[in-house]
C-alpha cells in the first residue's frame, strides 16, 4: 500500500512538472493527463479514496485544457467514485460537474444517469428535499431521452418523498399521471391498480373523506378494471372506517390487507399516519362526552 503512495506521489509531481513546463513536441497536459491517470490508479490500489479523488479532479482540468469535455466529464465519474468512499459531498459536487460538460456535449441519457446517481447519494444522507430535486431532474432528463422506464422510477421517488414530507397533493398529481402514462402501455396496465394504490393512500393521509371518495370514483373511470381489485376494495374500506371514525376497523382492515400482500415500509408509514391522525379524533370525541 505505502509503495502505490510513494508511485501516485511520484506520478502526480511528475504530472504537475509537466504542466508547469514548457513543451515543444505535443501537449503538455496530455502528458500532464497520462500521468495524473497513472498517479489516481496508484492510489485507488492503495485505497487512499481522497487522493485518488484529487487527482482526478486534476485529470479532468487537463482534458478541459484539452478541449475534451467527455473525458473531462469522464474523470470527474472517476472522482466521484473514490470520494463516495469517504466524502459524499465531495462527490456530489464531482458529478454536478460531469452532468453540466455531459449536458454541453448532448448526452442527456449520461447527465441523467448521473443526476438519479446524486439523488441515491442524498437519500443514503436523508437529505429528502435535494432527493425530490435531482430524481426530478433525472426525470426529465430521462423523459427527454424516452427512456420512459426511468423516468417513471425517478418520478415515483419524487411522489413517495413529498408523501413522506406530507406534501400529499404533489404525491397525488404524479401517481395519478403515472398510472394514465401506464394505461396507455398493455405491459403496464396490471401495475396501475398499486400506482391508484399508493395516491389513494395519500388521500387517506389528508384526512378529506369527500376527497377520497372522489378519487376513487375517478379511479373507476380512469381503469374500469380497478373497481375489481384487492387495491380498490382496500381503499374503500379504509374510506368507510374513517368515515365512521373507526380505528379498531381500520386496523382489521390493514391486517386484512398485508395479510394477502405485505404492505411496504413506505405503505406502513402512511396508514400508521392516517390511523394515528383517526386515533386522535376518536379521542377528542370521546374527551367532549
Amino acid at each position: 500500500m505505502a509503495d502505490q503512495t510513494a508511485k501516485g506521489d511520484e506520478y502526480e509531481k511528475k504530472a504537475e512538472k509537466k504542466i508547469n513546463g514548457w513543451s515543444v513536441f505535443g501537449s503538455k497536459y496530455e502528458d500532464a493527463a497520462d500521468l495524473f491517470d497513472k498517479s489516481a490508479n496508484c492510489f485507488k490500489l492503495a485505497k487512499n479514496w481522497e487522493r485518488a479523488g484529487s487527482v482526478y479532479v486534476k485529470l479532468a482540468s487537463c482534458h478541459l485544457k484539452l478541449n475534451s469535455k467527455h473525458e473531462a466529464a469522464s474523470a470527474y465519474v472517476d472522482a466521484a467514485n473514490c470520494y463516495k468512499k469517504v466524502a459524499s459531498q465531495d462527490a456530489i459536487s464531482c458529478l454536478n460537474q460531469a452532468v453540466n460538460f455531459f449536458m454541453e456535449i448532448g448526452r442527456l441519457n449520461m447527465a441523467a444517469r448521473y443526476y438519479k446517481e446524486i439523488a441515491e447519494l442524498y437519500e443514503a444522507e436523508q437529505n429528502f428535499e435535494k432527493v425530490m430535486e435531482y430524481f426530478d431532474k433525472a426525470a426529465d432528463l430521462f423523459q427527454s431521452e424516452e427512456v420512459t422506464t426511468s423516468a417513471n422510477q425517478c418520478k415515483q421517488k419524487v411522489a413517495e418523498y413529498a408523501a413522506q414530507l406530507e406534501q400529499y397533493p404533489k404525491a397525488i398529481e404524479i401517481f395519478e399521471a403515472i398510472a394514465r402514462q401506464f394505461l396507455k402501455n398493455n405491459l403496464l396496465k396490471y401495475s396501475v391498480k398499486g400506482i391508484l394504490l399508493n395516491a389513494g393512500l395519500c388521500q387517506l393521509c389528508r384526512g378529506d373523506v369527500v376527497a377520497i371518495t372522489n378519487s376513487l370514483e375517478r379511479y373507476q373511470e380512469l381503469d374500469l378494471n380497478f373497481s375489481g381489485t384487492r387495491e380498490y376494495k382496500f381503499l374503500s374500506d379504509l374510506a368507510a372506517s374513517m368515515d365512521e371514525e373507526d380505528v379498531g376497523k381500520f386496523t382489521d382492515v390493514v391486517k386484512e390487507f398485508d395479510s394477502m400482500t405485505r404492505l411496504d415500509p413506505w405503505k406502513t408509514a402512511l396508514l400508521l399516519r392516517a390511523k394515528n391522525a383517526l386515533k386522535s379524533k376518536e379521542d377528542e370525541e370521546d374527551d367532549l362526552t
